[in-house]
């Protein structure tokens, strides 16, 4: 009787210690919070809309968070930032960033951006084709923050711009999101397998 509870005792610790290891190493970028995949959730935000749904998601998925950081920020005035933004958009320009990560690395990576003039925002166009390479043989997953016209063609291009082999279906959040926003994206992430 004494050996079948120290048998179960040492069962429950081993169970219970592969599960807190497998949750640690996905906060750490080694897997994801599910165990299989290496994941990373980049994205891009200038008013805060877009980074709050990006730490969301980041909080349910694990892995590594990154936010593409433009070397010359936007100003903080919207119609001058959105001024720039139009510019750039129609003169095809990409813009300088101030640091990257090694996509290589990773198996899956969400990508965020804000809907700009109908695309994505520029610094996020710049760092997928900075990554052109990295990102062949990898699994992309948008999300889009939008003040009223939706997500356009934002994931096809993310998937062009990248090279990435497979693109998941994304989640589009009105501006920051709302009170639904949190059961929005965990059903998200359990229809795409996370």
């Amino acid at each position: 009787m004494i050996n079948a509870r120290l048998l179960a005792v040492v069962c429950s610790m081993l169970i219970f210690s592969g599960v807190a290891f497998a949750f640690d190493s996905g906060r750490d970028g080694l897997v994801s919070a599910n165990g299989q995949k290496k994941v990373l959730v980049v994205y891009y935000s200038w008013g805060g809309n877009t980074r709050s749904i990006a730490r969301k998601i980041h909080s349910r998925v694990g892995g590594d968070l990154f936010e593409i950081v433009p070397r010359d920020p936007y100003p903080e005035d919207y119609t001058a930032a959105c001024d720039i933004a139009k510019q750039q958009k129609d003169h095809n320009i990409t813009v300088p960033l101030k640091s990257g990560v090694d996509v290589s690395k990773y198996d899956v990576i969400f990508v965020g951006t804000p809907a700009w003039w109908g695309t994505m925002a520029i610094p996020v166009k710049s760092f997928l084709e900075a990554n052109r390479k990295a990102f062949r043989g990898k699994t992309i997953v948008p999300f889009v923050t939008h003040g009223g016209g939706g997500k356009y063609n934002i994931p096809a291009e993310m998937k062009r711009f990248s090279t990435a082999a497979e693109l998941k279906p994304e989640i589009v959040i009105f501006e920051g999101g709302d009170s639904s926003t949190d059961k929005k994206i965990s059903d998200w992430l359990g229809g795409i397998g996370f």
